[in-house]
């Protein structure tokens, strides 16, 4: 049975395709500059080189229909006719307060969803575009809406609400949401198996670092505080989005420089975090070379991501008073050790201790590693993370009727056998280039 799961952008398509029998990856993938010129493909098909290919999608139909005419291509594709699709899961941003679990979309659905607009305006249309063009080229599946913002539903109202006028909170949904729910759900259940416990007797703070970033505080196994809001832009500083700042600044730029609302908009998502601190970088990468050879910015820039994220573990601490895991997972936080490091270093008070050598070593998406330092009460793990699986897995239990929210499911993920075969073999060859991985690789108890 094929499982398809999509994430739509509003100038991408990106996409997996599962074998839930064989509980394999069969391919993964993205279409880019959908509605723009230039658009193209790159396919990556286990067992198979590298597909890639311009062709213009000036819709999203296009693109979907471009990314299903690649899966049964005979020469790249990894299925021989659609008819072999029997589900599509669809990342969803923001499902607002309506919906706190996955659902099957109907028309019933997708008129609840467009109300959500004003709420994601950057987000919610790409996904509503996507959706409405993976019906039209498969019409006779499911298609199932996997909420980012629903593992969050369990956070109490003093944790999501804001202290602005109530009416603000009635009648214009003005409240904490967060997102990365897929992401810290999967990490939620997996730290839970690396401990050995109970996932609702665990208490987790879970560093979701990308060139979007947000932290989640998890007690007894739920989600009780997090650090996204309203929108992605709130908490941590991000590629280009300037996480928490004094709201005041903004009334303060409009006065000196009479910018209209989609103006500071646009600074604030798109021309913020490290993109504004350095003025030129906003991929991680790029800073850490420039850190590497001196560049004081840069080196600012990684100061400032960093310690923004130690100030958020400081209070998720505080506020969980007991932590069994620190979890860092996402691009960064799975890659950078230049930001994991400053991040935790002065810590020792709060049981978190790093090895610094562990740490450094810690650079590979195949494995989950322990970079735990001696002494530590907390464990500390770097978890690659698998929304897509979360995706795949919610579609097909969906499609079977045996879904559940979290809290009442058992993922197949959270057993102790669980076996991503594409990183399993993905960490042989990274053993066999580097052999001392091996040593951090995190045990089972």
């Amino acid at each position: 049975m094929v499982i398809l799961t999509l994430n739509c952008g509003s100038s991408s398509v990106k996409y997996q395709v599962y074998d839930w029998d064989a509980k394999d990856v069969l391919a993964t993938g993205i279409v880019e500059r959908v509605t723009q010129s230039g658009s193209s493909i790159t396919h990556n098909a286990r067992g198979k080189s590298d597909y890639v290919v311009d062709h213009e999608c000036p819709t999203h139909t296009i693109a979907i229909q471009l990314i299903l005419n690649t899966l049964v291509d005979p020469d790249v594709g990894v299925i021989s006719d659609m008819s072999m699709i029997k589900a599509v899961g669809h990342r969803m941003v923001h499902g607002g307060s309506s919906f706190a679990r996955s659902t099957i979309i109907d028309d019933e659905f997708l008129a609840a969803f467009r109300e959500l607009t004003d709420l994601a305006p950057l987000h919610n249309p790409a996904n509503l575009m996507g959706v409405e063009a993976a019906r039209d080229v498969l019409p006779d599946v499911p298609h199932c809406a996997v909420m980012d913002t629903a593992w969050h539903q369990t956070m109490p109202s003093s944790s999501y609400r804001y202290a602005l006028p109530h009416d603000w909170y009635e009648k214009h949904m003005v409240r904490r949401y967060g997102f990365h729910g897929t992401s810290f759900l999967y990490n939620a259940k997996r730290a839970a198996v690396l401990l050995g416990k109970d996932p609702f007797e665990t208490n987790l703070i879970i560093a979701h670092i990308g060139n979007g970033a947000s932290i989640n505080a998890v007690k007894n196994g739920c989600s009780f505080d997090t650090s996204m809001g309203l929108t992605p832009l709130e908490g941590l500083i991000m590629g280009t989005r300037s996480g928490d700042l004094d709201a005041g600044i903004i009334f303060h730029m409009i006065r000196r420089t009479g910018m209209s609302a989609a103006d500071i908009e646009k600074k604030l998502n798109k021309e913020s975090g490290v993109l504004g601190i350095t003025g030129k970088w906003a991929d991680r990468r790029d800073i850490e070379l420039a850190a590497e050879k001196g560049d004081p910015i840069a080196i600012l820039a990684q100061q400032m991501e960093s310690y923004r994220i130690k100030k958020y573990i400081g209070a998720y601490y505080a506020a969980l008073g007991h932590v069994d895991a620190l979890v860092f997972t996402a691009g960064v936080g799975e890659m950078g050790p230049q930001i994991r490091k400053p991040a935790t270093a002065g810590l020792e008070e709060l049981g978190i201790v790093v090895d610094e050598r562990k740490n450094a070593l810690a650079k590979c998406r195949n494995a989950e590693l322990d970079i735990t330092g001696p002494g530590s009460r907390v464990k500390v793990f770097v978890i690659p993370t698998d929304e897509e699986l979360v995706m795949t897995e919610d579609a097909y239990a969906l499609m079977e009727g045996t879904y559940d929210v979290h809290t009442n499911y058992r993922y197949y993920f959270e057993g102790r056998d669980y076996v991503n075969k594409a990183r399993a073999e993905g960490l042989l060859r990274d053993l066999a280039k580097k052999p001392w991985l091996e040593e951090i690789v995190a045990r089972i108890p």
